[in-house]
């Protein structure tokens, strides 16, 4: 099927429990980027009658109210400036050289407040009570956090997870899916499917010494279980009894690798149907003649950059004659250049599916780079954190595109990558 039905079979394998009447389902999901790829799922749900609960701490960035769903909040300890501030600091701190242990402090930062937000979602006994006697069929969610399966597990509820990956490749041992060093590379690794023996042997080695890494990120989440659950299990244990896996994966951008029965490939499941666009931006799209436009998004995490590199980036915009929108609500760089539209939002997925669009400069986050797939628009990609590198090497593997390093860059090196994927055609 194209891109454009995954969302629908997604709806289909998520409802295999009920054909005839609409269901009562709860959704657990995770806030910032993750909860991009789960929202439309759960309004096609609510639109083929089932009734949506979505449970989700007070303090949050993405997860508004809707009329697709009933929303329950918990209380937390944190206020929402502490959230903005933390996000803030981790896309603005990427572009400056940092010791491993500060990057990894302020990462141990926002994973302490989302246990934190389990804690009290767990300790909250008016909305558990609420949960026990709303007689839910199943619980949907997102178990990059554990937070969710731990509630499926207390109201003995089969669990239907959308990931896109899990650290220390819980997802293959969750499932007991055959995961070969010699060809399936690690996170982080940075390695393709083709590796040299010293490659395997590093990725061999990525793969015993991640358990370390899951030890310090998940062993909170075991003795809050046996707290909650009074019981002794794992989280690997929890995991495993997941009914189906909605991955977000496509072999058009993946590498090879093995998959077991209750695996659902849904990558793109964000590449909607296109909208037509405001007239805003239809007016500045057709402004552009025949050059077009480019696309400027480092995802929602990045809301400034340091003004040296935000001005490099601009002086690289200016050396190409098209358009560029660039979703940036940072100080302006004193050099921005005529042809650059600084805009706070923009209809991402539209704006690639238009005719006129000619390249998408990105952080490699796999929601935008699926929009870019979808909408055949060549990408050049400046990976931030987490699985972004990752992503962008997959990308630059397929020829859908060109990666720089964003401590490294210079304006030429930019200005190079963005001419070469919008004038060499391959």
């Amino acid at each position: 099927p194209g891109f454009n039905s995954l969302a629908s079979w997604a709806v289909f394998f998520l409802l295999l429990w009920t054909f005839s009447e609409g269901g009562k389902l709860l959704v657990v999901p995770i806030d910032g980027s993750h909860w991009l790829s789960m929202h439309p799922i759960v309004e096609r749900l609510r639109q083929r009658g089932h009734e949506i609960t979505v449970v989700a701490p007070e303090i949050n960035l993405r997860i508004d109210s809707s009329v697709h769903y009933t929303m329950k909040t918990y209380s937390v300890s944190y206020t929402k400036e502490y959230v903005e501030a933390e996000f803030k600091k981790l896309g603005y701190r990427s572009f400056t050289p940092q010791p491993f242990m500060e990057k990894f402090s302020k990462m141990a930062n926002i994973t302490t407040m989302f246990f934190d937000s389990c804690k009290r979602l767990l300790s909250n006994k008016k909305l558990i009570e609420y949960l026990e006697e709303s007689k839910f069929d199943a619980v949907f969610m997102d178990p990059f956090f554990p937070c969710g399966q731990i509630v499926a597990e207390h109201l003995s509820l089969p669990s239907v997870y959308l990931v896109r990956g899990l650290p220390c490749s819980l997802d293959f041992h969750a499932t007991l899916c055959p995961n070969p060093p010699s060809y399936v590379p690690r996170f982080f690794t940075h390695y393709t499917d083709r590796m040299a023996f010293l490659q395997r042997t590093g990725n061999l080695i990525a793969s015993l010494s991640s358990s370390l890494a899951c030890s310090l990120l998940y062993s909170p989440y075991d003795r809050l279980i046996k707290e909650f659950l009074q019981q002794e299990a794992t989280v690997l244990e929890l995991f495993s009894h997941a009914s189906i896996w909605l991955m977000k994966y496509d072999f058009v951008f993946e590498y090879p690798r093995p998959l077991m029965p209750n695996m659902v490939l849904i990558g793109g499941v964000s590449c909607t149907q296109e909208k037509a666009l405001s007239q805003e931006f239809e007016a500045i799209v057709n402004a552009s003649g025949e050059h077009g436009i480019v696309v400027f998004s480092l995802g929602s995490m990045v809301s400034e950059i340091p003004m040296k590199k935000a001005t490099e980036i601009a002086d690289a915009l200016g050396s190409v004659p098209q358009t560029v929108l660039w979703r940036y609500t940072g100080e302006v760089p004193p050099n921005l250049p005529k042809n650059v539209k600084l805009v706070k939002w923009l209809p991402q997925n539209d704006l690639l599916a238009h005719p006129k669009t000619r390249a998408f400069i990105t952080h490699g986050g796999s929601h935008g780079v699926y929009e870019g797939i979808c909408n055949a628009v060549p990408m050049v990609l400046m990976p931030l954190f987490g699985d972004q590198m990752d992503n962008a090497k997959r990308v630059e593997s397929r020829g859908a595109g060109l990666t720089l390093n964003i401590l490294e860059m210079t304006s030429k090196d930019i200005s190079a990558a963005l001419k070469a994927v919008i004038n060499d055609k391959k």
